[in-house]
């Protein structure tokens, strides 16, 4: 399928008004790379036990330092793909895990992904999720990495009306999103990464 260059524009510039890095690639050993130098830039996400901003004894501080190093999660790859992430990982010394993501809440850096579809209209990703570690992994992890192969862009939501009616009968869950997470509920002052990613990176992969 040939993506036509309007509709690469297109969705490049809605999703960076929205706070979206956008990037071409042409592999996936290039997604990886990239992800391995994002994750070296960022500090690491550290999960602190309540409590811990007050003075503590010596015993009850060890109990603050609750993750060490970086995480990275990607529960919905493929074999290659994962073993290939896994030993750039291992490399730069990060951790990678597929499954427990329950075990790593407010631990995972980065979540590195595929998206199922993008919408040039609006700049947004689509992602089935029919496993909960998917789901965990896009909503909490810090940064989200996805690769779009630029076939699956489409014009606008109506053109994956089939696509999602195939979904509902399966009953899976669906994500759509735009930009990283975001709300004003709170004296309508923007607030980002509350309900999700602090970042979303999206890498469109020449297939």
């Amino acid at each position: 399928m040939t993506v036509k260059a309007e509709s690469l524009k297109l969705f490049t510039d809605k999703a960076t008004i929205v706070s979206a890095v956008v990037s071409e690639i042409s592999s996936l050993d290039e997604a990886i790379n990239y992800t391995m130098d994002l994750c070296g830039k960022k500090e690491a996400c550290k999960l602190l036990v309540s409590g811990c901003e007050e003075n503590l004894s010596s015993k009850a501080e060890q109990l603050c330092a609750t993750k060490f190093g970086k995480t990275i999660s990607a529960p919905a790859l493929n074999e290659a793909d994962f073993a290939a992430l896994d030993k750039a990982c291992g490399e730069n010394g990060f951790t990678l895990i597929k499954d427990s993501v329950r075990n790593h809440l407010g631990g995972i850096d980065i979540a590195f992904t595929y998206a199922d579809h993008g919408i040039a209209e609006t700049g947004t990703i689509v992602i089935n999720c029919p496993s909960e570690q998917l789901r965990l992994a896009t909503m909490i992890s810090e940064v989200h990495v996805a690769v779009l192969p630029k076939s699956k862009l489409v014009d606008n939501s109506y053109d994956l009306e089939e696509w999602m009616e195939g979904n509902m009968m399966k009953g899976d869950y669906t994500a759509f999103i735009t930009g990283a997470s975001r709300t004003a509920d709170i004296e309508r002052v923007l607030a980002i990464g509350v309900h999700g990613p602090l970042e979303l990176h999206i890498l469109l992969l020449e297939d």
